[in-house]
């Protein structure tokens, strides 16, 4: 049975610690890295599916505001 891609990117991830999963989100966010973007996918569900309401508000809020300038203006 093949894994899917959510299992596989949080079966990498299993058991490291803060500092490693702080890290790796950086350097996928740095890297401007397409290939990167499936497992920032991963994270934002989780994140998702375990936040109350007023976090889900404030990270559409960080999303639209970002959306607004498009890519090519500076965050």
């Amino acid at each position: 049975m093949e894994m899917s891609i959510r299992e596989h990117i949080i079966n990498n991830f299993k058991g490291d610690d803060y500092n490693t999963l702080r890290q790796a989100i950086d350097e996928s966010v740095s890297s401007n890295d397409e290939v990167t973007l499936p497992g920032l996918g991963v994270f934002l569900c989780l994140i998702w599916e375990n936040a109350d309401q007023e976090l889900k508000n404030e990270l559409i809020e960080i999303i639209k505001k970002r959306v607004e300038k498009g890519l090519t203006e500076e965050s």
